[in-house]
């Protein structure tokens, strides 16, 4: 199963800010016990570069993304430190030519149907749309989805366990991606078994969607 794939079938990305990088082998081991071997380390801090190699090195299963890529710079570093994919929070085309040149899967944020088409335009179909919540939520993700039927969304902003449900029923949602299961709040707090109980929530909303038909 290529990556892309194994998104769609965990149906739910951790988005983690971390501050330190001791935390970060832990913090994934609290996501494996959960049932979720996944997580996007965002580079909003000077740790993610050394928590992606601490869980890169540790746990090679863990199917693993560096966010908030900004930059080529970045781009090469994440890569450099273990991460399989790349997640932007806007369109920047020499991010995504460069992923694109490079094999490796690259997932730049949209808003509007106007960066779709940017983004259709370098050849990628699975893009985040961000921030899910503050642009209107469902109704206007599938407003701008209608006249792209061939894309597919990993909505992140806003996503809880109450509308996580919700948006993995739509069709359009390949995944979502959620800062709720590794809160800085837990993390610095070192709450791993509170982490664990949240990705096993996660994983069971997953599931009961696609037993019920739903496609996630």
């Amino acid at each position: 199963m290529d990556l892309v794939a194994q998104l769609g079938q965990l149906g739910v990305i951790p988005v983690v800010k971390i501050d330190r990088a001791s935390l970060a082998r832990p913090m994934a081991e609290a996501l494996l016990a959960g049932g979720l071997p996944c997580a996007e380390i965002t580079f909003r801090t000077r740790a993610a570069e050394d928590a992606l190699q601490q869980i890169a090195g540790a746990h090679p299963e863990v199917v693993l993304g560096a966010g908030t890529v900004l930059t080529l710079d970045q781009a090469r570093r994440a890569l450099a430190a273990g991460a399989r994919y790349i997640v932007s929070p806007g369109f920047d085309r020499k991010v995504v030519e460069w992923c694109l040149a490079m094999n490796i899967p690259v997932m730049p944020g949209v808003a509007t149907p106007t960066e779709i088409q940017m983004a259709l335009d370098c050849g990628v179909s699975l893009l985040k749309f961000f921030p899910a919540e503050a642009l209107g939520g469902i109704p206007l993700l599938e407003a701008i989805a209608a006249p792209f039927p061939e894309v597919r969304f990993v909505p992140t902003g806003g996503i809880t366990p109450d509308n996580l449900a919700d948006y993995l029923r739509r069709p359009m949602v390949h995944a979502v991606g959620g800062s709720w299961l590794v809160s800085a709040k837990l993390l610095n707090a070192e709450a791993f078994t509170e982490i664990a109980r949240l990705a096993r929530q996660a994983v069971d909303i997953v599931s009961g969607i696609r037993s019920q038909g739903g496609d996630a």
